[in-house]
């Protein structure tokens, strides 16, 4: 099913339901409440911890989470080491600028401290997600948990699975968020989550210097902002970071959106949001609240809600799966 999408196949909705698990009744907030009643607080303590010493890893962290459940449901799998001949999610080429894993690591060894065997790996990737979100001056919210951890990884299900920045957004939605069970509005606020963290210069360098082929720059991007990307990515240039939300790209807030907006977004795939009527609607009305320095409700509220969308998809529950003693291996059986 899925080279059937990725080669631009769009199954009917009634079919695309059933591929995500909505609303999972064995997520609930406060699932630890009786088996590990402090997990949450062990991990905002030592997140808090982690991101005053190193703020920027709260971008790396929040991708983390997104990667983990676009590539066959939030179970973890993200975090699984390679094994001979086995290479897992983490090779592959969208993971290979992700940081953060030994942050994960140092969560869960708290936990295992506290609480062997009982809080998973999906479940921790979830919450620290929102704490590093909520520790760059984003929005709270209430996260279910009740996950439980896969034990496949793939490295060709992720560059199979995960939407790539060089895609335009509509091709996005159709091919990537629909079949996961979320849509246009989810894609367009999700996107904001670029308001933190940074990119490599590989990642968008043909729209500077060869977009489409054309040996010329990308037309949408803004002409003047063009110049000063070129002086910090040259052609071929894998190792240079730039900031996605340039001069708040350590606080979370609605400030991307005034990029997008103004033809400065790094990537085709968020740029090209401008071309749909709602998304561009959407995008102009953050980006006014951004600009005019108001608080972002609508925003906080929308992106704690579809955080909460993404963070259900085909997760792992109840008698399948399992919950991790390391993140990244399965556990031994024994017989």
């Amino acid at each position: 099913m899925a080279y059937r999408l990725l080669f631009g196949f769009v199954l009917p909705l009634v079919l695309q339901s059933s591929l995500v698990l909505c609303n999972p009744p064995e997520l609930k907030v406060g699932f630890y409440q009786y088996t590990c009643p402090y997990a949450e607080v062990i991990i905002r303590d030592e997140m808090t911890r982690i991101i005053s010493h190193v703020p920027s890893l709260a971008g790396p962290l929040l991708r983390m989470h997104f990667h983990d459940c676009f590539v066959n449901g939030c179970d973890a799998s993200i975090l699984l080491d390679s094994l001979p001949g086995l290479p897992s999610e983490k090779e592959s080429i969208p993971n290979l600028s992700l940081r953060g894993f030994g942050t994960i690591d140092l969560v869960k060894a708290k936990l295992e401290q506290a609480c062997p065997g009982v809080v998973s790996c999906a479940d921790i990737l979830a919450l620290v997600a929102r704490d590093v979100v909520v520790l760059t001056h984003g929005p709270y919210w209430d996260v279910p948990t009740g996950r439980r951890d896969g034990m496949i990884s793939v490295k060709d299900d992720a560059l199979s699975n995960l939407p790539p920045p060089f895609f335009d957004a509509t091709r996005n939605l159709y091919q990537f968020f629909i079949p996961k069970g979320l849509d246009a509005k989810d894609q367009v606020v999700l996107l904001g989550g670029h308001t933190l963290g940074t990119s490599h210069c590989s990642s968008f360098s043909d729209r500077l210097y060869n977009f489409s082929g054309t040996l010329m720059p990308d037309p949408s991007l803004d002409r003047q902002y063009v110049p000063r990307l070129k002086t910090k990515c040259a052609p071929g240039d894998t190792r240079t970071l730039v900031e996605m939300d340039p001069g708040s790209f350590r606080t979370f807030d609605a400030s991307y959106y005034r990029h997008v907006a103004k033809g400065r977004a790094l990537f085709t795939s968020d740029e090209t949001l401008m071309l749909d009527p709602f998304a561009r609607d959407y995008v102009l009305r953050q980006a006014g609240v951004a600009s005019d320095g108001r608080y972002p409700a609508e925003f906080f509220a929308d992106f704690a809600a579809s955080m909460v969308k993404m963070g259900n998809v085909q997760v792992l529950t109840g008698a399948h799966g399992q919950v991790r003693r390391r993140c990244g291996a399965v556990n031994q059986m024994y017989i």
